[in-house]
């Protein structure tokens, strides 16, 4: 005999589990029913810029910096200029000791003096024996003899003329002059020290033509040639720009920083002033990947991105893989899988698969359309 309490325990079970089982057929059909139409927004893309601006930054400098440097060795007693002094042609900027090159003027001088007494007494001994040779005293040779000494005497003397001259130079090398006009941007050496000749001393940049000095990576210097028209902004006024022309580009690469100088000649501007911050901008052609899409429109992952191609027709989308280029402000530009016509998804993404259909909420027109807030 089956007890009442049992019977009652079954009923009510089955009576849960059926009420169980119709909730979760509607949950599901309410479900299915949600995922079948999901609103997105779209953007039809359109032909990008078919060039686009590098920019990179460098400092005024002049055309023609020397480094100046004695021209005979010797030490440093006096140093007439700082960094940043305006000097004219002719001014002194140091001087070293000329005690050894007066020494070296009065050896000279005295080494001439000698000479011209050899040349004296070769001279007088010529004469003789040309005398006696004319009337048979003295041999022919002796007489040639008598001459090959005096032509040795007058070369002596020529050569202790130069090199007393040079002495002489030398002494005026005691004093270093600047050769142009201009501004001494660097000091190498000062007062007290030794220096060899050709060492620098100071370094200065002559008045007249200005010229920006870049460096440009390996990848963009194929971008400029010589005479090149490129637009120089500064920072110290953002109202300044002026038009500069590329004029030279290194042919080698610096092997520490694997760059190439570049100098960008400016036209003459009172308000350009040595070591202002450049910035040298230039257009240049865009190599692939004419379309851009926002970010907001890429999917999958980093190896293998792709977008979400919208059908008009039947509003439905498929995925399309995707070769990603550079970065640009309105987006990405898309090596290859899209062309300019194409209608992506840009907002909703992540709730897509191939072949649903989809609402579409208001088209943004423009290859760089802003990225949309996702659909939730």
């Amino acid at each position: 005999m089956v007890r009442p309490t049992l019977v009652r325990s079954v009923a009510l079970a089955a009576a849960l589990a059926t009420a169980f089982a119709v909730s979760g057929c509607r949950k599901e059909e309410k479900s299915d029913a949600g995922e079948q139409v999901r609103p997105v927004k779209t953007v039809t893309l359109t032909a990008g810029d078919l060039t686009r601006t590098i920019r990179y930054s460098g400092s005024v400098r002049a055309r023609v910096e020397t480094a100046l440097g004695f021209r005979v060795p010797g030490k440093i007693v006096e140093r007439r200029v700082d960094i940043g002094a305006r000097v004219t042609t002719g001014q002194a900027l140091a001087r070293l000791d000329p005690t050894d090159l007066e020494l070296a003027l009065k050896t000279a001088e005295a080494n001439v003096a000698a000479a011209r007494s050899r040349v004296k007494v070769a001279e007088d001994s010529r004469a003789r024996a040309r005398a006696l040779n004319t009337k048979g005293f003295v041999a022919d040779a002796s007489f040639d003899r008598a001459q090959l000494e005096s032509d040795q005497a007058v070369a002596a003397l020529e050569a202790a003329v130069s090199a007393r001259d040079q002495a002489a130079n030398q002494m005026g090398y005691a004093d270093l002059l600047a050769d142009a006009e201009g501004i001494v941007t660097d000091v190498r050496a000062d007062v007290g020290q030794v220096v060899a000749a050709g060492t620098p001393v100071a370094v200065l940049a002559r008045d007249g033509e200005k010229e920006v000095a870049i460096a440009v990576p390996e990848q963009d210097v194929v971008h400029f040639v010589r005479d090149q028209a490129v637009e120089v902004s500064f920072w110290a006024d953002s109202r300044l720009r002026l038009e500069g022309r590329v004029r030279e580009i290194a042919g080698s690469a610096d092997p520490a920083s694997r760059t190439y100088a570049i100098r960008v000649t400016l036209p003459a501007d009172a308000s350009v002033r040595l070591g202002m911050t450049a910035t040298v901008e230039a257009r240049v052609p865009v190599a692939a990947g004419s379309v851009v899409v926002p970010l907001a429109a890429l999917a999958g992952t980093g190896a293998s991105p792709r977008v979400w191609l919208l059908d008009t027709a039947t509003a439905t989308v498929t995925p399309r893989d995707v070769v990603l280029g550079p970065v640009t402000p309105g987006g990405i530009r898309i090596l290859d899988g899209l062309k300019p016509g194409d209608r992506v998804v840009v907002a909703g993404v992540q709730f897509l698969t191939p072949g649903r259909k989809v609402a579409l909420a208001a088209e943004t027109s423009g290859a760089a359309a802003p990225a949309a807030s996702p659909v939730r």
